[in-house]
């Protein structure tokens, strides 16, 4: 018989530029990290296949619950670049209960490319949605560097492995 081992992440707090942001955002959306693929077809080959030549662009949103003086005036400067981490907590549940809690924390370099001015209606909480394009990301999970990706300096590591080391050999980087 197998062990049932659930992870849920259900909360998170985002600091901008080191400011503490509790209770200000109210969703985060964080980059989906696409490779790019390209197709390759050769003679001989029964069949076509799809090989990575690179990475999509890295997008994510904020979805602010009001509008802040300190978030507002760093969304304003779309050639400013700011400092995101978004910090939450891997709740892993057995048939005995929580049984850990490790931490979960994504670092971005962003551009802010979308200031909002805000959605008004009657009765109802304005609504303020912040687009931005990153450059960088890392994600350490319990203390641990599972994932970084610097697009300006070609840097591409999983798991500490530098993916792209001998490109940036081969290429003079």
């Amino acid at each position: 018989m197998s062990k049932i081992q659930v992870n849920r992440i259900v909360n998170a707090n985002i600091y901008l530029d080191g400011n503490n942001m509790l209770g200000r955002a109210e969703e985060v959306k964080l980059p989906d990290i696409t490779a790019i693929m390209a197709e390759h077809k050769a003679l001989g080959m029964v069949g076509k296949i799809e090989l990575p030549s690179g990475f999509d662009k890295l997008e994510g949103e904020i979805k602010w619950n009001s509008l802040y003086e300190e978030s507002a005036a760093a969304m304003a400067n779309p050639f400013k670049t700011m400092q995101i981490q978004c910090r939450s907590s891997i709740e892993t549940y057995t048939s005995g209960g929580r049984v850990e809690e490790v931490s979960l924390v994504t670092f971005l370099t962003v551009m802010f490319k979308k200031n909002p001015l805000g959605t008004f209606k009657q009765h109802d909480n304005a609504e303020f949605s912040s687009s931005f394009t990153a450059t960088y990301i890392k994600q350490v999970i319990k203390g641990k560097e599972v994932l970084e990706l610097d697009y300006l300096a070609n840097v591409f590591k999983v798991n500490g492995d530098d993916m792209l080391a001998t490109y940036r050999e081969n290429i003079g980087g």
